[in-house]
């Protein structure tokens, strides 16, 4: 067995490079360890073997990751729900649908192809991060102390993930609102390949073209990384060559969106996020809507003209999730493409719907995209800089020492307003570095403040 790096054990998941930082015996020991988290929820019933999924993608370490964890889960008496290739957000729609005790994907979603992990939830897709089991998971494995159950758990096989995914998403939007939509879609040789393909073949009215639609863990076009500008080339070439209304691409796991305009230009997640928030608060007037603490005020402002209550979140779809459950936050967007939705099968993100719900909503205009966003264009960012540091809290109390003046907010690193500008400096969970976001009303203002944040942090 590999010695396992204590260090793949992060805040919301399970990752780390296969064959240096850990092996298939991980997988095994993890089936074993998740068994024990699940006998100490409340919800445990000790007379029934748990039920449990497992899903992974495409990685060329995944599928004998999932051999050895469906080993494991049984051994420690677990009955096994086998989904096999899906995306994660399938995966977690099939554990709240099914009404599983719990389950795990595998996956290192955006990271290169030499990586590989574990997503974990509860029942309905609740997260399990660092605070809620993870570290419990790693202490168990690293004790390695496992009782055998007197019954092994059996392993059942299923199909249909997709379609009843995909039944939930239809079943919640009026296809015949979207119009003749010429979509370019990247998969990334990914997950998001299979519900790209499914949700174009019953939008007859539209026209797709495919790019790395072939699942492939080897990644041969590129990364499955949408945030890195280098990865979308290929798809906003294709938008500007088709004469497309969209792009899409989508990431390793099919659990982050983008859009790109007819342009071939990113349409922000920010602007995403808000026009999702309009869309969910119709549905339901005056609900809490969600955002992370990463600058994006257009977000806030259009939350706001639609009525809804704005709830400032940690960054993290698990810690996301746990606060939308815990304060019944109806909707959330995050800076890095996850959309989330609080629905009773679960909260999680549900990119189909998403994906649906921002169709009809650029076909409710007859202006091309690039022009239907631009009114939303109002502020300038920085984007993200990243700041390698000794100390990353005599950062942040340098940084609420220096702009006392401003509103500060302490959620996740520290926030700062003005009126004027804004931003956030936060820490990286596995590594001392701080990451630095900041907007403002003007491009001379960002470069100004952004040079002006960096030296203190670099103190």
């Amino acid at each position: 067995m590999l010695s396992i790096n204590p260090k793949i054990f992060k805040a919301y998941d399970i990752r780390g490079i296969y064959g240096q930082d850990f092996d298939n015996e991980l997988a095994y020991l993890l089936g074993l360890a998740f068994v024990e988290l699940k006998k100490h929820d409340d919800d445990y019933n000790r007379e029934r073997p748990l039920n449990l999924a497992v899903a992974r993608d495409m990685r060329e370490s995944s599928l004998m990751l999932k051999d050895n964890l469906i080993r494991g889960l049984t051994a420690a008496g677990a009955n096994v729900f086998d989904l096999d290739l899906v995306s994660t957000p399938s995966f977690y729609f099939a554990v709240g649908k099914n009404n599983y005790d719990g389950g795990i994907m595998i996956s290192a979603s955006h990271n290169p192809k030499e990586w590989n992990g574990f997503k974990l939830v509860r029942r309905n897709g609740r997260p399990v991060s660092g605070d809620t089991g993870i570290m419990f998971l790693k202490d168990k494995i690293f004790e390695n102390k496992f009782m055998p159950p007197l019954k092994p758990g059996i392993v059942t096989k299923i199909s249909g993930t997709l379609e009843e995914e995909l039944s939930f998403s239809f079943a919640n939007i009026n296809s015949e609102l979207i119009k003749p939509l010429k979509v370019v879609a990247d998969a990334a040789n990914s997950m998001g390949a299979l519900y790209l393909e499914k949700i174009f073949t019953h939008l007859k009215q539209c026209e797709l073209i495919k790019l790395n639609f072939t699942l492939d863990g080897t990644f041969p076009a590129h990364e499955a990384d949408p945030l890195k500008e280098e990865n979308l080339a290929q798809l906003k070439a294709a938008v500007i060559k088709n004469k497309a209304d969209l792009g899409i691409a989508t990431d390793g796991d099919g659990d982050r969106i983008f859009f790109i305009d007819n342009k071939g230009e990113v349409i922000k997640p920010s602007i995403l996020r808000g026009l999702l928030a309009k869309i969910f608060l119709k549905d339901q007037p005056g609900a809490k809507i969600g955002y992370d603490v990463r600058p994006g005020k257009i977000t806030i402002d259009m939350i706001n003209e639609s009525g809804g209550i704005p709830v400032v979140t940690k960054v993290g779809h698990s810690l996301i999730k746990e606060q939308m459950l815990t304060e019944g936050i109806y909707f959330a967007g995050e800076s890095s493409g996850h959309f989330y939705l609080n629905t009773a099968v679960g909260c999680f993100e549900y990119p189909t719907l998403m994906i649906l719900k921002l169709l009809i909503e650029f076909s409710s205009t007859s202006e091309p995209t690039s022009l239907y966003i631009e009114k939303y264009e109002k502020y300038y960012a920085s984007g993200e800089i990243n700041c390698a540091v000794i100390d990353k809290e005599a950062v942040f109390t340098r940084i609420k020492n220096t702009f006392s003046d401003g509103k500060i907010n302490t959620l996740d690193g520290v926030s700062v307003s003005y009126d004027n500008f804004w931003f956030n400096v936060r820490g990286s969970n596995t590594e001392e570095k701080v990451r630095l976001n900041l907007e403002a009303i003007n491009e001379d203002l960002v470069k100004e403040k952004t040079e002006e944040i960096l030296k203190i942090i670099k103190q």
